[in-house]
């Protein structure tokens, strides 16, 4: 007996639709690995309506008082946590993350990133007026950019469109969101949830694949192209959005350095980066994946790593001893495994390294050491639950083959020498550096990289301003 799939739709000036042409795509629950819903998969048409109504209600939007869209988007946030429980349920649906950490990792952080958000769109700053030629006096004036194209990615559905709506809808802008098309689940309910608080337009989300993100990137009428994704995806937005010289903001690929020197307390080092390395099955542009150990205390740091990983579980979202689910998609699992059986000799797998089960796209927690610099493993993003340790001699070694990547997101310094950490936070190219932690974020500091992890930033004050844009209006005193 078949089941029905639930039928997911576009929010598009603020009604929910069908694809224009009545085509969908089936969206697959990773646990199971069987499909729950379909989605529009949307095409030139469905692109077009969303947006003229992101365009027709731009005006209107943009000259609201920053304390109307303050109280908006704190409606927003308190609707948020009304409905929690509705995104945790469609989130996990979505990804298969456990559902006590999605409720007590996501929401809090989501709510309060929109909050903050609210607050920013009252405190714009800038040159003050003044006269800097005789009889003339110079104001700057920050204004929103236009209609946002924003495309989320499928590692965190629900917080990465937080981190893209609300700075852009804080400045003023309009936007139409693209989830990835194996998480739209949770998109579409934020849109529902938007949907009662904002005009009709101002926020629309469009489905599809690959090919519905370049129609929306294409397009003539957004301002600015925002996407978090892959290295690849962000190159063909650049190159897309170059033809209209559209802005582009974009947060791709991560290969975080974890340096850990001799004088580290192993034990606490341990628990923190085995966390923060399988987290969300390593499914983070920030995970600490790429560990390396100072080579008098490797042997000791790769037995008590490898030890936490085999200790660590992942399985059901229902299961509270799982800290992490299954990878996201059929392809993940494949490029997931393949870099493990593409491993060259003098490496060693010390845990892990397989499939779990066989329903499902569930990962063994994985420790490889004995690895290289020039390692595929090494080079490459994996994004999955595999930790790679190599061993480094001293401080200047440590630094070159932790920025001996063409990543530069996130990473960090393990040691109790404060001059040895402030030095490793000047060398380290990355857009952010952790001193003995990795991971946490606040919404009042940057998320964004260099080199290949892209380039804007998500969160704070520097995020909010990437979505404005800068006047300069002068007037004579003599008129």
């Amino acid at each position: 007996m078949s089941t029905e799939l639930r039928r997911l739709r576009n929010y598009i000036d603020g009604e929910f639709l069908d694809a224009a042409d009545g085509r969908t795509t089936e969206v697959i629950n990773p646990v199971t690995g069987a499909a729950y819903a379909t989605a529009p998969l949307s095409g030139q048409a469905d692109v077009d309506a969303a947006m003229a109504a992101a365009a027709a209600a731009f005006p209107a939007w943009r000259d609201q008082t920053p304390s109307e869209r303050q109280r908006a988007l704190l409606k927003i946030a308190d609707a948020f946590e009304e409905r929690a429980e509705e995104l945790i349920a469609a989130e996990v649906e979505n990804t298969g993350k456990p559902i006590g950490l999605t409720r007590s990792e996501e929401i809090p952080p989501m709510v309060d990133q929109i909050r903050f958000f609210a607050g920013a769109a009252r405190m714009l700053e800038g040159r003050s007026a003044g006269e800097y030629m005789e009889g003339l006096t110079s104001i700057v004036r920050r204004e929103p950019i236009g209609v946002c194209a924003q495309v989320a990615p499928w590692n965190y559905p629900m917080m990465m469109a937080v981190w893209k709506f609300a700075p852009a809808l804080a400045a003023g802008n309009t936007v139409v969101l693209k989830p990835s098309d194996t998480t739209p689940a949770s998109t579409v309910l934020i849109a529902d949830i938007i949907g009662s608080i904002l005009p009709k337009g101002v926020f629309n989300v469009v489905t599809g694949d690959r090919d519905t993100g370049r129609l929306m990137v294409e397009h003539h009428t957004p301002a600015m192209a925002s996407i978090t994704g892959s290295v690849r995806a962000g190159m063909s937005v650049a190159e897309s959005a170059s033809k209209d010289l559209k802005r582009v903001h974009l947060e791709l690929g991560g290969k975080a350095p974890v340096v850990v020197f001799e004088d580290t307390d192993i034990a606490k080092a341990v628990e923190d980066i085995s966390v923060a390395g399988f987290f969300n099955a390593g499914q983070d542009c920030t995970a600490a994946t790429r560990v390396l150990v100072q080579e008098t205390i490797h042997d000791e740091f790769v037995a008590a790593l490898a030890k936490a990983a085999a200790e660590t579980k992942t399985g059901q979202p229902d299961d509270e001893d799982v800290l992490y689910g299954p990878l996201n998609n059929p392809n993940q699992l494949k490029q997931v495994s393949g870099f493990i059986e593409r491993l060259p000799a003098h490496a060693k797998v010390e845990t892990g390294g397989h499939r779990v089960g066989e329903v499902g796209f569930f990962y063994a927690p994985t420790v490889v050491s004995g690895l290289k610099q020039d390692d595929e493993i090494i080079q490459n993003e994996v994004f999955g639950p595999v930790i790679t340790v190599q061993s480094f001699t001293d401080e200047a070694q440590a630094i070159e083959w932790a920025n001996g990547v063409e990543f530069a997101l996130a990473s960090s310094v393990w040691t109790k020498d404060h001059g040895r950490a402030m030095r490793l936070s000047k060398s380290l190219d990355f857009g952010c550096v952790w001193i003995n932690t990795h991971i946490p974020l606040v919404a009042e500091m940057p998320h964004g990289g260099f080199k290949k992890s892209g380039y804007g930033k998500d969160l704070s004050a520097y995020g909010f301003e990437d979505y404005t844009r800068i006047k300069h209006v002068m007037t004579s005193l003599d008129a």
